[in-house]
């Protein structure tokens, strides 16, 4: 290849990949110094200079001017290097062209590999940035296979691959090739083969996004989403706000007959939902977040951030949920520790704070548990 072939494939490839060939050419230039200097045991440091313009490749070995010698090989002392150049100072590099016989072949073989290697680069480079704007999104995908409990997603129209851990899953569910699924975006990392979104069924930005994409009133951001918790595949916990005294944000989540919110279960395969109406009134927030047990009293003690809350006695089990599912996710969800007693329990201790609030009947809760008549 001549070196007005070299250039004119740059141009080819400029036109090809609307890449300009300038991105190149500091790589290939710094590739091709070494590529000289590895084949032709060349010890003094090797410059490479494309210029496009001339369709030339000059090849110098070259020493910097220094004041006191300490590398023979790389530099030269300014009264020798005056000897070759009258004009030289200290910093400047004294050049000796160089006329390699087949470094040609060997030219090629290196460009090749650096533009290959570059082309990579730029087309994940790209990739990234199309996607960027993806994180914490959701997006529908088609499962390409499922290796070793991992599923691996395709996006059509992108180059973008979808990674979903076993962690990321809903307990239960099954993928199978060809399945088009709803995920959430986490993050992307770069790969040796090409940028990788990590999406996830089982983060709680799934179920928040959910809900954004049903209910208007939190895509106007009339309605907000204060806080979500969730235990996989068992129950999710959210605390919204109207922003708007006029607008009832619980109705506006809920849905005409619970629509909205059965179409989100029906995506979480039956997951149950608790939707509690924010208060900045720690007492009401945490009888709300203990949904769906009823809460006869709430004391708080503001220096521990801790709550003491009674139910009926009938209810200690469900207040307290599973495994204390349903109190720790209340705890998460207040930021509160929230500590759960009967009735009976707590008359026995008779250990009541005066800082205490009755709870008779505190509105601001729907509980997935309930059952939503939608004839």
């Amino acid at each position: 290849m001549t070196n007005k072939d070299f250039f004119l494939a740059l141009d080819a490839l400029e036109q090809e990949k609307n890449i300009s060939k300038e991105y190149f050419l500091d790589a290939l230039q710094t590739a091709l110094a070494t590529a000289y200097r590895r084949n032709f045991d060349c010890v003094k440091p090797v410059q490479v200079e494309l210029k496009p313009e001339k369709y030339s490749i000059d090849i110098y070995a070259y020493q910097t001017v220094v004041d006191e010698v300490t590398d023979p090989n790389a530099e030269i002392s300014l009264a020798d290097a005056k000897l070759i150049k009258k004009t030289a100072k200290i910093g400047d590099r004294i050049k000796e062209p160089l006329s390699p016989k087949d470094f040609g072949r060997i030219a090629a073989g290196t460009a090749k590999q650096v533009i290959t290697q570059k082309l990579r680069e730029k087309e994940k480079s790209s990739a990234y940035g199309e996607f960027e704007s993806k994180v914490d999104t959701l997006m529908t995908g088609i499962v390409n296979r499922v290796d070793a409990g991992t599923v691996y997603i395709e996006f059509p129209g992108t180059n973008i691959e979808g990674v979903m851990m076993e962690y990321d899953q809903i307990a239960g569910e099954k993928y199978n090739t060809g399945d088009r699924i709803k995920v959430y975006v986490k993050k992307l990392r770069e790969t040796a083969y090409g940028v990788q979104a990590i999406v996830s069924r089982s983060n709680a930005g799934f179920v928040k996004k959910l809900f954004e994409l049903e209910v208007p009133e939190i895509q106007d951001g009339v309605v907000e989403i204060v806080n979500v918790v969730r235990e996989v595949g068992y129950r999710t916990k959210i605390a919204i706000n109207s922003k708007d005294p006029n607008v009832d944000a619980l109705g506006a989540c809920v849905g005409p007959k619970g629509v909205r919110v059965n179409s989100i279960v029906y995506s979480l395969g039956g997951e149950k939902i608790d939707i509690i109406v924010w208060s900045d009134d720690p007492f009401e927030y945490i009888a709300r977040a203990l949904s769906p047990a009823k809460v006869i009293s709430v004391e708080i003690d503001e220096i521990t951030k801790s709550a003491r809350v009674i139910v009926p006695d009938d209810k200690l089990s469900l207040a307290i949920g599973k495994g204390g599912q349903n109190v720790r996710l209340a705890a998460k969800l207040t930021g509160w520790k929230i500590d759960v007693k009967s009735e009976s329990k707590a008359a026995e201790e008779n250990n009541i704070s005066a800082n205490h609030t009755d709870v008779d009947d505190i509105g601001g809760i729907f509980s997935g548990t309930e059952d939503i008549n939608l004839d």
